[in-house]
């Protein structure tokens, strides 16, 4: 049967596989050895950042024609698994460098994709992503940020929450209402606001259970004052546009918990082998193995899944929206899983901040709340499939 083409495409290509191995030898030596500390100084993983951009990983999805390698939704999902096996915190840098830019790719005008994708690809700024509310979390369109049109510009009022990489970035995408008395969904207009715009600031750095590199704040607008050549795509469809960013980047979560679950594997397995109880290693123990077989084959339903939700990414299928969902909603409950076994495996020892089990237990949860909780994932998937 491997003589079969069709068969023969149901596999990674040779420049999936050469892209993996690299990111993975500059994740062993650029960004894992700096994870711990990362995390217990919760501070901005600026060895990783520097490694990504002199690597060519650091927004690799940007297109060629603004400086970008272009790698495809599949690879640019490669990426942030093999950086997340490392360090969760790092592979946020090119998941929301492509979070933040989506909306200039799929709807801005080509000289708003010039400005700012060319800087984002080589390496001078991450790009952030400014959706979410305090009190409008999952319900989007009921976001309270105001933007007035003022002669060509606009004035921005309001907050941003939980935004991440937020005063690293010099560039966000932010989403603000347009048109208060207009229809519920079609009133909201997105705008890229650039970090030295008068009345633009951020709040306190949150204090997290994980990704404690990644810092993530409030931006704050009071009357911000933006050009009017900073709109992204039409006035008013702005929460399409950010729901449509969300169907592909959902896709990269996925594929960060992924790496999360699969570094949590790789120390267990070494633990396991090395431990030794009752005069054997408890990797000897069926009960141990039943656990590591459960976690790695649910790892890699999860991992099949993102590639295949990738691949429709890149093609944007119509079935997208069900995929992506799925695939995050999916690979994220597998973090967790795995995670948490990976921590039991190794006992009291797991348990202790000298194995780098219960930073990624910690590090797996975020991958259940953001870019949509799971809880809304599964509302994506059913309407999906509601409407036939």
């Amino acid at each position: 049967m491997s003589g079969n083409p069709d068969f023969d495409t149901y596999r990674l290509s040779e420049d999936h596989e050469a892209i993996r191995e690299a990111v993975r030898a500059v994740a062993a030596d650029k960004i894992a050895p700096w994870a711990a500390a990362v995390d217990e100084e919760a501070r901005y993983p600026q060895e990783a950042h520097d490694a990504l951009v002199a690597s060519d990983f650091f927004a690799p999805h940007v297109p060629e024609q603004y400086g970008g390698v272009g790698a495809d939704a599949l690879a640019t999902c490669i990426v942030i698994e093999e950086v997340a096996r490392a360090d969760a915190s790092a592979s946020l840098i090119p998941a929301v460098n492509k979070l933040g830019s989506m909306p200039v790719i799929l709807g801005g005008t080509e000289e708003l994709k010039t400005r700012y994708l060319t800087p984002l690809a080589a390496g001078e700024t991450t790009f952030s992503y400014g959706l979410s509310e305090r009190e409008a979390g999952s319900d989007t369109a009921s976001m309270k940020c105001r933007a007035v049109r003022d002669g060509d510009d606009w004035v921005l009022n309001g907050q941003k929450a939980w935004i991440t990489n937020a005063g690293v970035s010099r560039y966000y995408t932010v989403l603000a209402v347009t048109d208060p008395d207009g229809p519920r969904g079609n009133n909201v207009t997105a705008f890229v606001v650039e970090k030295d715009d008068p009345g633009f600031s951020f709040g306190e750095k949150e204090r997290k259970l994980g990704i404690k590199g990644s810092p993530t704040r409030e931006l704050i607008f009071e009357r911000t004052r933006i050009p009017g050549d900073r709109v992204v795509g039409e006035v008013g469809a702005g929460l399409k546009l950010a729901l449509a960013t969300l169907d592909h980047t959902r896709v990269t979560i996925g594929a960060q918990a992924v790496g999360i679950a699969q570094g949590a594997i790789d120390h267990a397995l070494s633990y396991v082998k090395e431990r030794r109880q009752f005069g054997t290693a408890i990797a000897e123990f069926q009960g141990v193995q039943f656990m590591l077989a459960d976690m790695a084959m649910e790892l890699e339903a999860a991992r099949q899944l993102v590639y295949v939700a990738a691949a429709k990414s890149e093609r944007g299928d119509p079935d997208l929206p069900f995929f992506g969902a799925a695939a995050k909603c999916y690979a994220s409950d597998v973090a967790m899983k795995v995670t948490t076994d990976a921590v039991q495996l190794l006992g009291g020892a797991g348990y202790t901040r000298d194995f780098p089990l219960e930073r990624m237990m910690r590090d797996a949860k975020i991958t259940q709340i953001y870019e949509g909780t799971n809880q809304v994932q599964r509302i994506v998937m059913a309407r999906q499939l509601l409407k036939g």
